[in-house]
């Protein structure tokens, strides 16, 4: 028995070792930031609205010049807890002004801030991974522009055991994939440039796609709509087979520009603050996300019928 008992404890110390190596915060290799240059900061506002940072990281209810002030506060709640936008203005004590751009990348792609620590998936790095670094030297150069706030955003509320920040790590794991989420045939280059903005920087399917019971989302039912995390209600199915499917390419990109359905009806709920952002893109952009919409899989609603 004493000879079981140490084996027992032994092999529990080398899983919990083996757990503790295997959740460790991982960042980019020097080889990721070479040859980035200058940024190019009409690129960087492109990305900036693709991204959809205002949305969260702006005061809520701001208007006008002050969604560009980065304050944070935003309360997103969810079933592991309440989670509250940080601050990523330019302000060096309360936002991200004393980061430097590598900081900012491993962040945006690996989920870690400038602490070393991991962040929790309540911020999209999972679709800010598939992000080139190019496209996010802009993003960085851009967002030093923005005015600072020396607003400090309240901490997470979020109780034992989804306050253990170590096994976000072990999270990762399964659910940080920097490559592309459809393997769609062909090479279309405005389905390409779809694809990057809807899976990347635009995060569609954060909200779009319904996640399984520890928060991933089911990537084999992409974009199928889900349970509302915020609230009541559902967002839409947006694949071939859902809320779209009597749409056309057109008609998706007209609503992302303008806010008006086919219908006649209009924007409205969290998409009000999506559809601001996308009507600030290029038009081609806009249409690039239609096409790339009207090409993946069709799939049933990813929701409980209602």
């Amino acid at each position: 028995m004493r000879l079981l008992l140490m084996i027992v404890v032994a092999g529990a110390v080398v899983v919990a070792a083996a757990l503790w190596i295997l959740s460790a915060p991982k960042t980019l290799p020097q080889s990721a930031f070479a040859g980035l240059g200058e940024p190019d900061l009409d690129r960087g506002e492109q990305m900036f609205w693709a991204g959809g940072c205002t949305s969260c990281h702006a005061a809520p209810r701001s208007q006008g010049a002050d969604k560009l002030i980065l304050t944070g506060g935003l309360s997103l709640k969810s079933d592991f807890g309440t989670f509250y936008v940080p601050n990523i203005s330019p302000d060096p004590n309360a936002g991200i002004g004393g980061w430097t751009f590598e900081n900012f990348a491993n962040s945006m792609k690996q989920g870690v801030d400038a602490a070393g620590r991991h962040l929790f998936p309540s911020f999209p790095y999972t679709s800010y991974t598939r992000m080139t670094m190019a496209d996010l030297n802009d993003l960085w150069g851009f967002m030093q522009t923005l005015p600072a706030s020396d607003n400090v955003a309240p901490g997470h509320d979020v109780g034992f055991p989804f306050n253990i920040r170590r096994a976000v790590g072990l999270w990762k794991l399964l659910f940080l994939k920097s490559g592309p989420v459809l393997d769609l045939p062909g090479d279309d280059a405005q389905i390409q440039r779809g694809q990057y903005l809807v899976e990347g920087p635009g995060h569609c399917g954060e909200c779009h796609t319904p996640r399984n019971m520890i928060g991933g989302l089911k990537l084999d039912v992409w974009l199928s709509g889900a349970e509302n995390p915020d609230g009541e209600g559902i967002i839409p199915n947006i694949t071939p087979d859902g809320s779209v499917k009597s749409w056309s390419a057109g008609d998706i990109a007209y609503y992302l520009e303008s806010g008006f359905t086919p219908e006649f009806d209009s924007v409205g709920g969290s998409m009000v603050a999506v559809q601001f952002n996308m009507a600030k893109l290029p038009a081609e952009d806009r249409q690039a996300i239609a096409a790339y919409l009207k090409a993946i899989p069709g799939h049933p609603n990813g929701y409980a019928a209602r």
